[in-house]
């Protein structure tokens, strides 16, 4: 597999571990390092994997469903970094209520010891058009 495809693969294992809500999943997507960090949309930077696994828990606590799109805007890899530049559209339950949302995210990937970790996510809120 090459790095690209690589790293696409890794990519769509955190969507899907994210729309699963299964933290075993994004566990083994994310670095477990204390420099890690995750930025939810309109939130404060989360630092370190135990921060960031919280965060991801308390989400999936408080989310009855989750339906999650991606639509890839830019892909860069380096020798031992790479990113995702993406425009996620979620659709979220939250007790009875339905949410929809779109977020410019990117996602940066870190190769340590031959394989890719999950080090950095950051989600920003799209203003909807204005006509």
């Amino acid at each position: 597999m090459d790095e690209k495809t690589a790293i696409l693969a890794l990519n769509d294992t955190f969507y899907r571990a994210f729309e699963k809500k299964d933290i075993g999943a994004m566990s083994e997507v994310w670095s477990q390092g204390t420099w890690c960090s995750c930025i939810h949309p309109g939130r404060e930077t989360l630092r370190g994997w135990e921060n960031t696994r919280t965060s991801w828990e308390q989400i999936f606590r408080n989310t009855n469903y989750l339906e999650i799109e991606t639509e890839i805007i830019n892909v860069e890899i380096g020798e031992a970094i790479a990113y995702i530049i993406l425009v996620e559209n979620v659709m979220q339950i939250v007790g009875k209520q339905r949410y929809e949302a779109r977020s410019m995210a990117t996602n940066i990937f870190r190769k340590m010891a031959q394989k890719w970790y999950l080090v950095h996510h950051h989600g920003s809120p799209i203003a909807s058009k204005r006509e």
